[in-house]
C-alpha cells in the first residue's frame, strides 16, 4: 500500500480529486493494531475500515451488499489507495475483520477521540447514558443477546463509551464501569431509574461531576417521600398552608398531530431529610399528550433526584435536562435501528455484533457533525455525491 502522507491523490477524474489527511479517519484506522497473522492478510485494516464506513454513509448496511457497493467501485478506490491488488474484499472479509482484526476497547476510543476532534465537539456538559439490546444476536429460541451500555452527548451526537453487559450482570453492574472511561469533570450525567443508585451517585461527584436521577418503584421509599412533597396539602380552614420554596417551569410543543405540556416543579425542602448522597434538589415531572384530532388525553408523573443546586440550575433547565435525556433513544438507539438496520443484520459473533455497533455510531457522529438532522436524507446525499463521503473519512475534521 503506498504512503498516505501525500498531500493529494488524483482519482480517474478531476471532479473526484481528495486529499488524504494525517489526522484523517483513515488515517486513526491506521494507528489501530492488526490482530490478524500476517499469512493470507491480502487487505489492511485501515482500508476494510473505511470501505465499510464509506458504503455504510453511502446507503449500505449488511456485509454482503458493502462488499458489492464497494466492488462496484473498484477503478476509483484502487487509485485512491494506491491498491497493487486488482480487487477488494469480499463480504466475508468484512464478517472476518470485524471479529477478529481489532480490539474493541480500541476501536471505540479511536471512533471517539476522532469524533471529538472536530472544533468545538466534546463540549456539551450534559451526558446521557442507557443500555439497548442487540436484537440480531438474540439466538432463536432465547430472550437474552448482546447488550450494550452507551455514555451519550447528546448535542453533539457522540457516544464517547460504549461497553457489552455480560451475560449474568446488569446495568447497574455495568455503569460504574462505563462511566469509569469518561472525564466527568464539569459534566451533568443523567438516566434512567435503573441506574438511580446511592453507590453511582457517590461515583460521578467523587469524579467532579453532578447527576440527574429519575425514582420509579426500585426505590420505594425514596419515591413515597419525594412524591409525598408534591401532593396536594390538606389544611383546616382558617389555617394557611406550609410554605413552600417550589419552582416551576413549562414546555409545550405541538406537532406530529399531538400537543405535548410538561410541567416540572423543583424543591430543595428534602435536602437534609433523604438518606441520598449530595441531594440538593428533588422534583416531579407531568407530561401531559393530547391527540389533536380526537381530544384523548394521556398524562403520566415521574419523580426525580439531583445534585445540581439551584444555584447551579434553575428549574427551567433541569426540564429541559430531562428532556434531552431522551435524544440517546431518538437521536441515537432509534438511528441505528430504524435507519442503519442493526437488528435486522443477524449476528452470531458477538464481536462482530459490537464493532458494527461502534462504527455504526461513528456513521450517526459523522453525519450530525456535518449539519445534518435527518440521517437517511444524508446517505442519500452522500450516495449521489461520493466525493463528500471521501471528505468525512480521508480529510482532517474542521
Amino acid at each position: 500500500m503506498a504512503h498516505h502522507s501525500t498531500p493529494s491523490i488524483d482519482l480517474p477524474s478531476p471532479e473526484d480529486a481528495c486529499v488524504i489527511d494525517l489526522d484523517s479517519l483513515y488515517a486513526a484506522f491506521a494507528k489501530l493494531l492488526d490482530q490478524r497473522k500476517a499469512r493470507g492478510k491480502r487487505y489492511a485494516l485501515a482500508l476494510v475500515l473505511v470501505l465499510f464506513v464509506l458504503a455504510k454513509l453511502c446507503g449500505e448496511d449488511k456485509p454482503y451488499g458493502i462488499a458489492q457497493w464497494a466492488r462496484e467501485r473498484t477503478e476509483h478506490f484502487l487509485v485512491l489507495f494506491g491498491l497493487s491488488r486488482a480487487s477488494l474484499p469480499c463480504h466475508n472479509t468484512y464478517r472476518r475483520v470485524l471479529a477478529t482484526a481489532v480490539r474493541l476497547a480500541d476501536l471505540q476510543d479511536t471512533v471517539s477521540t476522532f469524533l471529538t476532534s472536530y472544533p468545538n465537539a466534546g463540549t456539551d456538559i450534559l451526558v446521557t447514558f442507557d443500555g439497548k439490546t442487540l436484537r440480531g444476536t438474540i439466538p432463536t429460541g432465547s430472550s437474552q443477546g448482546l447488550h450494550l451500555l452507551a455514555v451519550y452527548l447528546p448535542h453533539d451526537g457522540i457516544v464517547l463509551a460504549q461497553i457489552a453487559v455480560e451475560t449474568k450482570e446488569n446495568e447497574i453492574v455495568a455503569a460504574p464501569k462505563v462511566l469509569a472511561t469518561v472525564d466527568l469533570r464539569g459534566k451533568i450525567v443523567i438516566g434512567d431509574a435503573l441506574q438511580t443508585q446511592k453507590e453511582l451517585s457517590v461515583q460521578v461527584v467523587a469524579a467532579g461531576g453532578e447527576y440527574i436521577w429519575f425514582i420509579k418503584d426500585n426505590h420505594p421509599q425514596l419515591r413515597e417521600d419525594v412524591e409525598r412533597l408534591f401532593q396536594p396539602e390538606s389544611y383546616v380552614a382558617g389555617f394557611s398552608p406550609l410554605q413552600t420554596d417550589f419552582e416551576i417551569a413549562q414546555q409545550v410543543d405541538k406537532g406530529h398531530g399531538r400537543l405535548e405540556e410538561r410541567t416540572l416543579t423543583s424543591s430543595c425542602l428534602l435536602n437534609g431529610y433523604l438518606d441520598w448522597p449530595h441531594v440538593a434538589q428533588v422534583f416531579q415531572l407531568e407530561r401531559r399528550r393530547t391527540n389533536t384530532s380526537t381530544g384523548e388525553t394521556e398524562a403520566t408523573v415521574v419523580y426525580g433526584v439531583s445534585s445540581l443546586t439551584r444555584q447551579d440550575v434553575t428549574a427551567e433547565r433541569l426540564l429541559q435536562a430531562t428532556r434531552d435525556y431522551w435524544e440517546i433513544e431518538n437521536g441515537l438507539h432509534y438511528r441505528r435501528d430504524r435507519t442503519l438496520r442493526e437488528d435486522d443484520t443477524r449476528l452470531s459473533d458477538d464481536t462482530r455484533a459490537e464493532a458494527i455497533a461502534i462504527l455504526n455510531n461513528l456513521i450517526i457522529g459523522l453525519v450530525l457533525r456535518q449539519g445534518w438532522a435527518y440521517l437517511p436524507e444524508a446517505r442519500r446525499h452522500y450516495a449521489a455525491c461520493l466525493q463528500d463521503a471521501f471528505r468525512l473519512v480521508l480529510r482532517q475534521p474542521t
